[in-house]
């Protein structure tokens, strides 16, 4: 420490003398020269004075050979003790680079150079001195990393150099670093009492990890056991022997550690000192024969104890004895009580922040999840809600669209513009799939709904064996543009990725251009009169089986919409639909069959309701399944047609 301390005054020391030393001309092979000796070979207690030396001379060039010295870069010519950079220190000869221009100044084999290797205390010490230095560094990136390594590794001499920094720091992401790290400094090291107090509660608020680290450290406990309560500790918690926080045999256990009472023998430790003491065939005067009993052994374990061969076995009234006799308390490491006490206020509002951070990060998941199964779903609750069709190869439209978007990204590089491109044309491809699968298949099975799900699932069975024997059964990437791979972070408890929010936007655009199509268009007035009584609607001019293949296409079109969506996070695999044709079902019956504002609401439900039960069950992802299950078998109890119901099919069947 008290190294880093005199780095940190020759460090302001050097910006005097920067100038002088500039305007001299003295070269960094100069400076090092003067320190050949220490530099070559460093100790843990000696370098603290050659780096007080190197950075009094404030030479520009030197943080960059701490930085190799400190990462052992660094070698030295043994025939002039010239300090050298190598360019590839795995070849033989190696180029020596000149440590101020990087030119070439000559090669050398192996045994003529010498690596400069300090040891893991010296790289320490020059770390800290690094650090002087990468605070004051113009990148961003490097003062943060500077403030990351004080962290990590705090120092007294640091509290001055953190404190300036705070006044002439400018970028955000920065400046909200120091305020947590500068408290820490501040509690770790102030010797005033209120200052220290004062640094807890600039914490207030503050849910990042490191401020509630900082002030988890202030209230870690160690568990102690006396006769009585010292006066000089700061009692966390006064514990009861029984209670859920101590155990008996816990409690007994630290008596028997700190020496406070005799430990107790278990029937196994007492069978083996009554083996170890077998004396020609008695142990304690007893044959070995006769203890066959747990009573005969007590009797002879008693003679051996009696004969000072083995410890007595504490009596239950004992140990009781010895409990009551002794305090159990938990003591803060922290010997300052004013201290804890403004910590544990203070972390007990920043708890409470958190949790509504993360209720909110819960719901943001909830919606997240929700957009995706309504994307899912939406396709599947058209055509079931108007053709009365349960599309059990719904899910291999949606892989079928994640395989589109993995072909044009296969032939067109810039990611931007092939999602551009797949999405409608994966639209195309799985609108005219559907068109076809309807008029082949689907129009003969009106009316009858076994028949109809047994060859729709058959037809997800062959479609899924036709893309494994194009693409192989292996996972095809899709790879999202870098626009879309990272996440919006608001702070360190909620965060969400970019994809996510693109999928909510997708289905947001998705749920208003169908509603305009059901509501504001001749097609969407058409398909609204067969979905409530094709009867009436055909007597009018409408040919619904026109209707029935339109609609069918559109919802095969928007599946294979969501599967370039969905395709971006998840695997693109031939049995990928699979995942999520149980929860498009799902979302359709609790929404409401044919109705865009059910789906919604389905998907929204459903979204919600398993993140919340993966919330409460994380290490069960199977768990969620199962009992999103059970509750829409339960919720169709009470609401058959779902949340909101559709009119007038069922008159018109």
């Amino acid at each position: 420490m008290q190294h880093v301390l005199r780095i940190a005054i020759t460090l302001a020391v050097s910006l005097f003398l920067t100038p002088a030393a500039q305007a001299q001309g003295v070269s960094l092979q100069d400076i090092l020269q003067d320190h050949a000796e220490q530099i070559a070979d460093p100790s843990r207690r000696t370098v603290g004075e050659t780096l007080d030396a190197l950075v009094s001379t404030g030479h520009p060039e030197l943080p960059d050979f701490l930085t190799r010295w400190q990462n052992r870069e660094a070698y030295q010519r043994d025939s002039d003790g010239l300090f050298v950079y190598v360019e590839d220190e795995d070849a033989d000869p190696v180029v020596l680079l000149d440590i101020s221009t990087g030119e070439a100044i000559g090669t050398a084999v192996s045994r003529e150079v010498t690596q400069l290797r300090p040891n893991g205390g010296v790289r320490r010490v020059i770390g800290g001195a690094l650090v002087q230095f990468q605070l004051a560094a113009e990148e961003p990136s490097t003062r943060l990393a500077a403030l990351d390594a004080i962290a990590d590794d705090p120092d007294e001499s640091f509290l001055p150099l953190v404190e300036a920094r705070l006044g002439v720091e400018e970028d955000p992401t920065i400046l909200a670093r120091l305020e947590v790290v500068l408290p820490g400094l501040v509690i770790a090291f102030a010797q005033d009492e209120q200052t220290r107090i004062d640094a807890i509660r600039t914490l207030d608020g503050n849910v990042s990890l490191d401020a509630r680290a900082t002030l988890n450290r202030l209230l870690s406990t160690r568990r102690y056991v006396a006769e009585t309560l010292p006066d000089d500790a700061n009692i966390a918690t006064i514990l009861e022997p029984g209670s859920s926080a101590l155990s008996r045999e816990d409690a007994y256990d630290m008596l028997v550690q700190a020496e406070l009472a005799p430990p107790l023998i278990s029937r196994a430790q007492q069978r083996d000192i009554l083996a170890a003491n077998v004396i020609d065939g008695r142990v304690g005067g007893i044959p070995v024969a006769t203890l066959n009993t747990e009573a005969a052994r007590d009797t002879a374990y008693a003679a051996l104890v009696e004969a000072d061969r083995a410890l007595p076995i504490p009596a239950a009234a004992e140990i009781d004895a010895a409990l009551s006799a002794h305090t159990f308390f938990d003591a803060y490491a922290e010997a300052s009580q004013p201290v804890t006490t403004a910590a544990r206020l203070t972390l007990d509002g920043i708890e409470t922040r958190v949790g509504i951070y993360r209720f909110f990060d819960l719901s943001l998941d909830g919606i997240s999840l929700a957009s995706i199964y309504f994307l899912a779903a939406i396709g599947l609750a058209i055509t079931f809600g108007v053709m009365g069709v349960i599309n059990m190869a719904h899910g291999e439209f949606i892989m079928i669209g994640a395989y589109t978007g993995y072909v044009v990204q296969t032939l067109i590089s810039d990611y931007t513009l092939s999602i551009a491109i797949a999405l409608p044309l994966a639209f195309l491809v799985t609108f005219a799939l559907g068109v076809l699968m309807e008029r082949s298949v689907i129009r003969w099975l009106y009316h009858r709904p076994l028949e109809t799900l047994l060859a729709t699932f058959g037809i997800s069975i062959a479609l899924q064996q036709i893309i494994r024997q194009i693409f192989g059964t292996q996972a095809r990437p899709f790879t999202p543009p870098d626009w879309l791979a990272g996440a919006v972070t608001i702070n360190d408890v909620v965060s969400i990725s970019s994809i996510r929010i693109a999928i909510f936007i997708l289905g947001a655009i998705f749920f208003v251009m169908l509603w305009l199509i059901l509501n504001r268009t001749r097609l969407g007035l058409e398909v609204r009169a067969v979905t409530q009584n094709p009867s009436m609607a055909a007597s009018m001019g409408i040919n619904p089986d026109r209707i029935n293949m339109l609609t069918f296409g559109l919802g095969s079109g928007i599946a294979g919409v969501a599967g370039v969506a969905i395709g971006l996070f998840a695997q693109v695999t031939p049995d990928m639909g699979s995942n999520y044709i149980v929860q498009s079902f799902m979302t359709v019956v609790v929404g409401g069959v044919g109705n865009i504002f059910g789906t919604l609401i389905g998907a929204g439900m459903i979204g919600s309701l398993q993140k919340a039960i993966e919330w409460l069950n994380p290490t069960n992802t199977l768990a969620a399944q199962t009992y999103m299950i059970l509750f829409v078998i339960l919720f169709i109890q009470f609401r058959p047609r779902g949340m909101i119901a559709l009119r007038g099919r069922a008159a018109g069947d």
